[in-house]
């Protein structure tokens, strides 16, 4: 089993239970072809560089996962028959990446126990 992550955007005219009731549509995609869901990432609403469909704003979510290499082209299906994705981005995840995303995951969490102590 390989190890990927993917970026999605959504739309921003979604209300913030449409958007969770999405991320989690495509969570359920992933269990039920067979993936592995590692960690998600809310980044929220964040300006676009460019506009896409001529909005200049979107929900930016990140989802890490193990599956096998079919996968990917029937979830990447699933992104683009849905509306309300605007872009997304699927990348394998080698060694390294992997590293690193552990030891940010890991800076993420001392972060958020240092500033609820305080």
């Amino acid at each position: 089993m390989n190890s990927y992550e993917t970026v999605f955007i959504l739309t921003p005219v979604l209300s913030d239970d449409q958007t969770k009731e999405a991320v989690q549509k495509f969570e359920t995609e992933v269990a039920t072809l067979g993936g592995k869901i590692k960690h998600t990432e809310n980044w929220g609403l964040r300006k676009l560089a460019y506009p896409i469909q001529k909005k200049s704003t979107g929900f930016y979510f990140l989802v890490e996962f193990e599956a096998e290499g079919s996968l990917v082209a029937d979830l990447e299906l699933a992104f683009k028959r849905d509306e309300r994705v605007m872009r997304f981005l699927t990348t394998r995840m080698d060694r390294d990446h992997l590293a690193y995303s552990i030891n940010r995951r890991a800076k993420m969490g001392a972060k958020k126990t240092a500033s609820a102590e305080a």
